[in-house]
């Protein structure tokens, strides 16, 4: 939910998920949206971790970088995961959304 245009947005990003020590860690291609960044922790087919969003400057939220949390369940045949997002909005006031990553065809 964009509390600031005060409605539900969809927002897509091509990104490479990879384990590294342990985690799942994935940044995004840059687009003129953005960049996103992930950091990971799998427990079975429960995945949780943080996200980094860095807006593009001259976008709507010119250049603002928002951080949360994600909590998502693995499909088990892998090719998705499902959940949720929390974290502060622009109006420092704690968010939540729905959050699906799905594999690249």
């Amino acid at each position: 939910m964009s509390t600031g245009r005060g409605q539900e947005l969809d927002g897509t990003h091509r990104i490479v998920v990879r384990p590294e020590r342990g985690r799942l860690v994935g940044r995004s291609d840059p687009t003129p949206n953005g960049t996103l960044e992930l950091d990971l922790v799998a427990d079975g087919l429960l995945v949780t971790g943080n996200r980094t969003e860095r807006t593009a400057p001259d976008g709507y939220y010119r250049g603002a970088v928002y951080h949360g949390i994600l909590q998502l369940v693995l499909d088990p045949t892998g090719r998705s995961m499902t959940g949720r997002w929390l974290g502060p909005d622009r109006n420092f006031e704690i968010d939540s959304g729905r959050w699906v990553l799905q594999r690249a065809r």
